[in-house]
């Protein structure tokens, strides 16, 4: 059985076309959702499309666009009907996991995605170790400033403030002091 999906972006859009060709293509069930961006994980209407999609049935959508603008999205979720013995086809891209060649063009689609996440990752690890080599700080802000626990540990050492009340003065828990006083020490006995 061929199950169909529409969805549009905005309310004032309209989802006739898709519907047509959903229904000259032999859909004999359609969901849809409207108003609904295609980055949007939660969409009511392709969930009930997955749901009603059984072994050797075909998941039809008019364009590819329609079912995620996200290429990791649109192979996990080919990916996911072909393990349950379901097919997937596009009708605008002359796609569709039914045929051999629909196959082998989202194998290639997932090598490249594929290809484009270790890209990135890449990218991004060599980004923040440059950002180290130049002594850049990666990560959250620190809470507090150089000045403020070196204060905070003169006032501890003299006796006049208790770790706890040093914390309270400075709105960060006491484990966040007590962190950053470990951090100066070692710092302090490695340059020593």
């Amino acid at each position: 059985m061929k199950i169909g999906y529409a969805r549009v972006s905005t309310d004032d859009q309209n989802l006739d076309l898709q519907l047509d060709a959903l229904t000259r293509a032999g859909c004999e069930q359609v969901f849809t959702d409207h108003g609904v961006s295609g980055v949007a994980i939660e969409r009511e209407g392709l969930s009930q499309a997955i749901a009603a999609v059984g072994k050797g049935d075909v998941l039809v959508v008019w364009k590819l666009d329609r079912l995620g603008r996200s290429l990791s999205f649109l192979i996990e979720l080919i990916e996911k009907l072909r393990n349950e013995g379901a097919g997937f086809e596009s009708l605008s891209d002359g796609i569709g996991t039914t045929t051999a060649g629909g196959k082998l063009v989202f194998h290639i689609m997932g090598a490249l995605a594929e290809f484009e996440r270790s890209l990135i990752s890449e990218r991004s690890k060599a980004g923040m170790q440059a950002a180290r080599r130049r002594g850049k700080h990666l990560g959250r802000p620190h809470k507090l400033s150089r000045e403020q626990i070196s204060h905070a540990a003169q006032m501890i050492q003299e006796g006049r403030e208790t770790v706890s009340g040093m914390a309270g003065l400075l709105s960060v828990d006491r484990t966040t002091l007590y962190r950053a006083l470990s951090l100066k020490r070692q710092r302090s006995d490695f340059s020593s």
